[in-house]
């Protein structure tokens, strides 16, 4: 891996990032309609939202860079771009690191908008630092670009891309304790549950919004959501494809 030849690839992601307008749109905007429209579905009970926006504000930057991530790879390989890339001197660890740097610049502002709106424009009701929810939103972020390079390796179509949310996505978010708590489960639900790294991102975030203090479950979760967005992104590497076949 080379420092400059990531952040050259960075630089090039965000240059047709910056082509496409509408894509951007959706990615800064849509998370911050949905929680407006939750606020106002939970306007009779406050603290519905409280907990439940508080846990959207993890899921949502992870579910939109997921997407966005894994159809972009794609169309760089299907297009040839990837191959001709990777002929030149830059290795796979530049590539993926480069993607991520760049989409995890991105999803920074993605996430600062989202907490900005729900902390000081829908007044959620926190008792830690609104700084907190940030660091595991970014980190959300930053799984769900792994989550997306990984899945990109196994797609033939960007149809294909969309189908792995189902596999993917979906369980973690029934699983992941925004819906029931988790000890309430049935014990195997739980126990994938306790696999699962958004289960952690929520617990996070529900750490952030009941306790005043860093706690040391706070940490745990950071961690594991770090390290599982790291896995991911060393596997991406492993499985990155020079074409689709």
């Amino acid at each position: 891996m080379n420092t400059t030849r990531t952040v050259a690839t960075a630089r090039r992601v965000l240059r047709q990032l910056s082509h496409d307008p509408r894509t951007i749109a959706l990615l800064l905007l849509v998370p911050v309609l949905l929680l407006v429209l939750l606020y106002y579905v939970f306007d009779a009970d406050p603290r519905a939202f409280d907990s439940i926006g508080a846990s959207l504000l993890g899921i949502f930057p992870l579910v939109t860079m997921f997407l966005v991530t894994s159809i972009a790879t794609l169309r760089e390989r299907t297009s040839g771009t990837l191959e001709r890339l990777l002929s030149m001197p830059l290795g796979k660890g530049d590539l993926i690191l480069g993607y991520a740097l760049a989409f995890g610049a991105l999803a920074a502002v993605q996430a600062s908008l989202a907490t900005g709106v729900a902390v000081w424009l829908l007044d959620i009701n926190i008792l830690g630092s609104p700084w907190l929810l940030l660091v595991v939103a970014l980190l959300d972020a930053l799984l769900g670009t792994a989550l997306g390079l990984f899945v990109s390796a196994f797609a033939a179509s960007e149809f294909q891309v969309v189908q792995f949310m189902p596999a993917i996505i979906f369980p973690q978010i029934l699983l992941c304790g925004l819906f029931v708590p988790r000890d309430t489960m049935q014990p195997v639900l739980e126990a994938v549950s306790n696999v699962l790294p958004m289960s952690y991102a929520v617990d996070g975030m529900t750490e952030v919004v009941s306790n005043a203090e860093v706690t040391g479950d706070f940490l745990r979760d950071l961690v594991i959501v770090a390290g599982s967005a790291l896995l991911v992104l060393g596997l991406g590497a492993i499985t990155l494809r020079r074409r689709t076949v």
